[in-house]
């Protein structure tokens, strides 16, 4: 592992998003919906960071300002040193470079007119990058096929498309991998599969892992720390076995209860 592993990679401090819904009347303004409030957290090298939280809970919001998606209403983001927020698209192509998303639902985050091999050399295009064999290590890696690069994303399962997404992800060699509800649109009975090759590309790449899920008990399967949201809010944050085995907050005691175990399936 690098020197610099464990040295703060992502920084928010403060963030606030503000969304106003469509006006109701011509002398009032649409009412102020706040998604994010006082949001402050640290992503360390090298770490697998989880965000866990119900639908609504503002993950998905963070989600987005981290990647540069979004600009929060106020607050500051930064990567390795860098501030993010508020940076026009032109001047965030380092952080295109090194960070990825791979997105819930593979069948809708993938082209279906494309080849895999065009779909895979997609980000390293986009960036000028050389593709060179790259393809086919990334194939090699996600534990596909080198006949796959020839075939359309409809012609796989589930599991294997989202396989197809992680290796599209990895393309530019990035630093940070976001992986916002990878398995939650899969069959149970491949989740495991993926949460397990996404251990094993982190651990063998060197990478920091984002992993966004409602869902503590997959968080735990990959991560170290857990970040638990509720109405735009952190609300507990630590080590996610400590979290699990005696969770502070009375949501994470709830959510705890309300949702079922996956453990057994890998």
């Amino acid at each position: 592992m690098p020197s610099h592993a464990g040295t703060p990679l992502v920084e928010a401090s403060g963030l606030n998003r503000v969304y106003h819904r469509p006006r109701t009347s011509l002398t009032r303004p649409g009412a102020a919906v706040h998604a994010l409030r006082d949001v402050s957290l640290t992503i360390r090298r090298g770490e697998r960071f989880g965000i866990v939280g119900e639908s609504g809970s503002g993950k998905s919001t963070l989600l987005r300002l981290l990647c540069a998606l979004d600009r929060p209403t106020s607050g500051s983001i930064r990567f390795d040193g860098q501030e993010i927020s508020g940076r026009p698209e032109k001047r965030l192509r380092f952080l295109r470079e090194n960070l990825q998303i791979v997105f819930q639902d593979p069948m809708s985050s993938l082209d279906p007119r494309m080849r895999v091999r065009d779909l895979v050399a997609e980000p390293l295009v986009a960036l000028g990058l050389p593709a060179g064999d790259r393809v086919k290590e990334l194939l090699a890696d996600v534990g596909l096929p080198p006949e796959a690069a020839d075939r359309y994303p409809h012609q796989f399962s589930g599991g294997q498309r989202q396989r197809i997404a992680i290796a599209r992800a990895l393309a530019p060699r990035p630093q940070v991998l976001v992986a916002d509800e990878p398995v939650s649109a899969l069959d149970v009975s491949v989740r495991g599969q993926i949460l397990n090759l996404l251990a094993d590309l982190v651990d063998d790449l060197g990478l920091t892992l984002v992993f966004v899920s409602h869902d503590l008990s997959v968080v735990r399967h990959v991560c170290e720390t857990v970040a638990v949201m509720n109405a735009g809010e952190i609300v507990e944050t630590g080590p996610v076995d400590d979290v699990w085995e005696a969770p502070a907050h009375p949501y994470t005691q709830e959510l705890l209860r309300a949702v079922p175990t996956l453990e057994g399936l890998w």
